[in-house]
């Protein structure tokens, strides 16, 4: 093929019932180039790696892979990594209780008898050439998700791919891991393996890429160079509208005003728990935004968890509008008017076989007992008014919801808990894992919610993000509190200084 480009997908069409993933969508990968597939959630990104692995059959349109002389038809998975197309998921897809050598070559040995001592030896030389940190003969449940990532990524190199789909590999990884992973990725770009990278972090995306391909709405917008795209037009771009570099949203959260003299909406005082977190102090006040905020592990989760009572307490008190409370488990914070939107939706939030109208109407149906149950009329009538409230594309309420897209998903379980009333709600990184327009429209609603007379604890790994939604930053390092933020002390700086610096509180 011309341009140096392995892989050419030429106006691929793939239509559901009722809905158009892709329409008349154009993708180039060249040879040694890491090329970033953008856009937000529903614009059709994981539908176009899909058709391009197998997954789903495309309605219309040619795929050309260098190697073969006219267009070539994936009808599965296992016709894809046959051509050369590997793809290394968010989440891990190996098995945890083989070796690193038996994962890297599970379904890839013939015959009867297999030379394990020649498999450790060849992978153990992969694994080197590669500079990844792992032996072939451990056990792979014992490397960090990181180097798990990393060995996902070596199998596929071994198995000779010219085309590597890397889909969201940073998202649970520390900046450490995330360093090595380039690394990685970088040592295959100079080998000349071609890589889609698909991620939302736009950091991560400038210091990659060489290329962006942007679709929205199942439609390409463009390819571009990466030097010829600033930050702020490729969110245009991905949005289909201008934006000032979310400056309107810091506008609203300056507005904001909190009267710190009256009683706290919730205050706890040496609270423990027995997920590690050392005693800390904590209050927030009515209409306030605060957070938590610190490096990954830091124990910014496990103090909100142990707020609520998903996590055993192991001394302290909470009190709610000066009153002291008991809250053992989450049913009791939530009947003192306490929400929580969990960090991990898939494994604690959504049930995904229910529908999006089920999920919506769960923790109210749990406050009230699941012996009176709601009447269809009325569940509908909530469901229809949060779908509403939130935009939540979804073909409508009896959709099942692991259909939704993440950021359709991550809006449901916020339905779910404003449907609840609550005083207090505690969103633990509500926006990871969904683009940018959903993550704006879930700041200015935590912000429109505290202008209403809500309290709310958010969290975030995007310290950008917290500085424009929190009024107060309660700062965390090896599971204590390490300080307290705000005012003209509220920047990115004094927070790493706050970090890495005493125990200053």
């Amino acid at each position: 093929m011309q341009d140096g480009a392995i892989l050419k997908m030429r106006g691929i069409c793939k239509y559901f019932p009722g809905v158009k993933a892709l329409e008349e969508v154009d993708f180039t990968l060249r040879a040694g180039e890491i090329h970033a597939l953008m856009g937000e959630n529903g614009a059709g990104k994981s539908t176009l790696i899909k058709v391009l692995t197998g997954v789903y059959g495309k309605d219309a349109g040619e795929i050309h892979l260098i190697g073969h002389d006219g267009p070539i038809n994936i009808k599965s998975p296992q016709d894809a990594q046959n051509a050369g197309i590997s793809t290394v998921y968010q989440e891990i897809t190996l098995c945890p209780n083989l070796t690193v050598a038996e994962n890297m070559y599970i379904g890839r040995t013939k015959g009867a008898i297999t030379n394990w001592k020649k498999i450790n030896a060849d992978s153990q030389k992969l694994l080197d050439s590669l500079g990844i940190p792992a032996k072939s003969t451990q056990q792979l449940a014992s490397c960090s998700i990181a180097v798990q990532q990393m060995i996902a990524i070596a199998r596929a190199v071994d198995m000779e791919c010219k085309v590597l789909i890397l889909d969201e590999p940073t998202s649970s990884l520390d900046e450490q891991e995330v360093a090595k992973l380039f690394r990685l990725m970088l040592d295959l770009k100079q080998r000349g393996v071609g890589i889609i990278f698909v991620t939302h972090f736009l950091d991560q995306v400038y210091e990659v890429s060489d290329r962006i391909t942007v679709l929205r709405d199942g439609k390409l917008v463009g390819e571009f160079i990466i030097e010829d795209l600033p930050r702020v037009k490729l969110v245009s771009k991905m949005l289909g509208k201008d934006l000032d570099d979310l400056s309107d949203i810091k506008s609203e959260s300056d507005t904001a005003a909190v009267d710190e003299s009256s009683v706290p909406v919730l205050e706890a005082e040496q609270l423990a728990s027995m997920a590690g977190i050392k005693p800390f102090d904590f209050r927030i006040y009515k209409g306030e935004v605060n957070g938590f905020t610190g490096l990954l592990g830091s124990g910014r989760s496990e103090c909100v968890r142990a707020i609520f009572g998903a996590d055993k307490t192991t001394g302290g008190t909470v009190k709610m509008n000066g009153k002291e409370v008991k809250i053992n488990k989450p049913i009791d914070a939530m009947k003192q008017g306490i929400g929580y939107l969990p960090e991990d939706r898939k494994r604690d939030g959504i049930v995904g076989d229910l529908s999006v109208r089920e999920n919506i109407i769960l923790a109210l149906q749990v406050m009230k007992g699941f012996f009176k149950p709601f009447t269809r009329a009325q569940a509908e009538a909530f469901a229809d008014e949060y779908i509403k409230l939130l935009d939540i594309k979804t073909a409508s309420s009896d959709t099942p919801i692991k259909s939704l897209s993440g950021g359709n998903q991550q809006k449901v379980i916020l339905a779910r808990w404003l449907l609840t009333n609550p005083n207090y709600l505690i969103l633990d990184e509500p926006t990871r894992g969904i683009d940018i327009g959903t993550k704006i429209d879930i700041q200015k609603l935590v912000l429109k919610l505290a202008a209403q007379g809500k309290s709310i604890t958010f969290i975030s790994s995007e310290t950008d993000e917290m500085l424009r939604t929190c009024s107060r930053l309660v700062v965390m390092r090896d599971r204590k509190v390490v300080g307290e933020l705000k005012g003209e002390d509220l920047t990115q700086s004094k927070i790493m200084t706050t970090i890495a610096g005493g125990d200053n509180q």
